[in-house]
């Protein structure tokens, strides 16, 4: 189907945004009158520009408070509607959205509603115009599907015709099952969003809070099957008002956005892509740091071995069971500090992942490959972390250990460290919706839902993204604010089956944890029963305990180095959680260490 963006989806003047969706792949853009108004080009400009970039003129809009006026006032509103539509013939526009009213001087008669947008329709026809009515979820008077489309069959004009809009449908909470009541060629136009689902005013949620479908909680899905059931063959376009992408860069906002529409046809079976490819675990995480000497110290104090390193470039592996770390001190790596780069997952596919991911709009990133490396692809995830697809142990697929060389040191049991349970990923601030649609879409994975963490200088937002059995877990996080400098959400958290013998074997060899304050202990001590000596045990380790109606979860952290820093975590009786409640007091304890150590 053809795919087309709204103008005030994207930041930037209007020549921007229409190179940003012509590079991302969309066939068509609805023309905002905002940014048209502003444009130092002519409509005949635009027009010119559009044809070049290969973009249709596919709607322009909101032409507001048109109907069910006194006569009066709705002769004012012919005359500026007359206007507009011998701006859109220079423009190549040829469907006006009218928005129902919310003017004070309107009336609830849906018959003159229906008679003054016939004579509107009238007004279009002779410039060869059409008009798409839509119903505001805050209308005066209209303001549901339904009520619009009855006064468009009222009105019975050709040239009049309903726009549907997920959002103003699904925020009121409207059935959208009666979509398929109206006949496909009297909806005009299809508009798509979605939102989080928020308890506050709908124009505020409206205007502020919508995203790309499959980034919020409405089912968009479920209604555009019930569109495309009424035969509707128009585009499907993107109608987001968001105070993120209005300040982000508008070329990656407009990938996310046609990646949305590319998942939600995949999900009706409009789009043929290749299958997803679900990673099947966590091959390895990468380190890059400018010395290696404090990550040295640090991974040698949890147990891991370095077992062999890179024959061509300044990379080592660190193991422990199915644990392994690579640390990178080659030249482009950045200067402020260790940080977590890349992450190896475990494909059963590696190439139909990098099929799946290309299809999708994630290219395969560039690589430095000497002859006889592994051919192991890789995207880029939004936050920039490599993800590569890879293959360990398997005879029939190249392995990436075969770069390295072994050390002669075999990785031993360590501090009972078994594998990688989970890692966290600090998201830039205008990327963490795209971030959870794209782990979801590119890499088949199943996001939970987002929950707020009480930091001391804010509020962070997480979401977590998994496979099916919890091999692949990671978790997004991002502060709230763009300045934030929350440097603690990426970690590696490291699964153990006793976290109290690997907190002091750690301890034993050297390692710093993070204290815990007291409070936190006497608190625990009132919310749960534990063994004699049990919480002391904790108390003295530093080690934080939570519950959920499937297990328990025990866990404590290694101090930072740079930008990164490690978790122990034990899992029992089926926890599904990541310890979020006891994420305040870990935040406020790395606070209180970076403000006694600068670091």
């Amino acid at each position: 189907m053809r795919t087309s963006i709204a103008t005030v989806s994207l930041s930037g003047s209007l020549t921007e945004k229409l190179d940003a969706a012509a590079r991302a792949g969309f066939d068509g853009v609805e023309i905002f009158e905002n940014d048209l108004l502003a444009s130092p080009l002519t409509p005949e400009d635009i027009r010119a520009r559009c044809a070049d970039l290969g973009l249709g003129i596919e709607l322009y809009q909101p032409m507001r408070d048109i109907e069910a006026v006194p006569e009066a006032e709705f002769a004012r509103n012919l005359r500026r509607a007359r206007h507009k539509f011998e701006l859109m013939r220079r423009l190549g526009a040829d469907t006006v959205l009218v928005c129902s009213s919310v003017s004070p001087l309107a009336v609830d008669d849906d018959a003159l509603a229906a008679e003054q947008l016939s004579r509107l329709a009238d007004a279009a026809r002779e410039s060869g115009v059409r008009v798409a009515y839509e119903a505001l979820a805050w209308g005066r008077h209209v303001s549901t599907y339904d009520h619009a489309w009855r006064i468009v069959e009222t009105a019975g004009h050709p040239a009049l015709g309903t726009c549907l809009d997920s959002f103003h449908i699904l925020s009121r909470g409207s059935d959208p099952r009666g979509i398929e009541d109206i006949p496909g060629e009297k909806i005009f136009f299809l508009q798509l969003a979605d939102a989080p689902l928020l308890a506050m005013d709908v124009l505020r949620w409206s205007r502020h809070h919508r995203c790309f479908p499959g980034q919020g909680g409405f089912d968009v899905t479920g209604l555009l099957r019930h569109v495309l059931r009424t035969g509707y063959d128009g585009p499907l376009s993107l109608e987001v008002f968001n105070d993120v992408f209005r300040q982000a860069e508008a070329g990656p906002t407009a990938v996310d956005a046609r990646r949305s529409l590319l998942v939600l046809q995949e999900a009706v079976g409009r789009a043929a892509l290749p299958e997803p490819v679900v990673p099947t675990g966590v091959a390895f995480a990468e380190l890059v740091t400018p010395d290696a000497e404090p990550l040295t110290a640090l991974l040698g104090a949890l147990g891991f071995a370095r077992t062999a390193r890179h024959r061509g470039k300044p990379v080592a592996l660190w193991e422990q069971g199915d644990a392994r770390i690579l640390v990178n001190t080659g030249p482009a790596v950045r200067r402020d500090g260790a940080q977590l780069a890349a992450i190896g997952l475990e494909s059963p596919d590696p190439a139909g992942a990098a099929r799946r991911a290309e299809a999708l709009l994630a290219p395969l990133l560039p690589r430095r490959r000497a002859p006889g490396d592994a051919p192991l692809d890789a995207v880029a995830a939004p936050d920039r972390t490599e993800l590569f697809f890879c293959a360990t142990g398997r005879p029939e697929l190249p392995d990436w250990r075969a770069d390295f060389e072994d050390t002669g040191r075999p990785a031993t049991g360590g501090a009972g460290i078994r594998g990688i349970d989970h890692l966290a990923l600090t998201q830039p601030w205008h990327h963490f919706d795209e971030a959870a649609l794209f782990h979801r879409g590119v890499l088949g994975l199943h996001a939970q839902e987002s929950v707020d963490v009480a930091d001391p200088y804010g509020l962070l937002r997480s979401r977590a993204v998994t496979d099916a059995d919890g091999r692949v877990r990671i978790a997004l996080t991002v502060g709230a604010a763009p300045t934030d400098d929350t440097v603690h959400a990426q970690h590696i958290a490291l699964a153990t089956d006793d976290v109290v013998a690997a907190a002091r074997r750690f301890r034993e060899a050297g390692g710093s944890l993070l204290p815990v304050p007291a409070n936190y202990y006497d608190d625990l001590a009132a919310r749960f029963e534990f063994a004699d000596g049990e919480l002391e045990t904790y108390r003295e380790l530093g080690i934080l305990y939570d519950r959920d109606a499937h297990g328990v979860f025990r866990h404590c952290y290694t101090r930072t180095i740079g930008r990164v820093f490690f978790e122990l975590a034990q899992r029992d009786d089926g926890y599904r959680g990541y310890g979020a409640a006891n994420a305040p007091v870990r935040l406020a304890a790395q606070h209180a260490v970076r403000a006694l150590t600068g670091g």
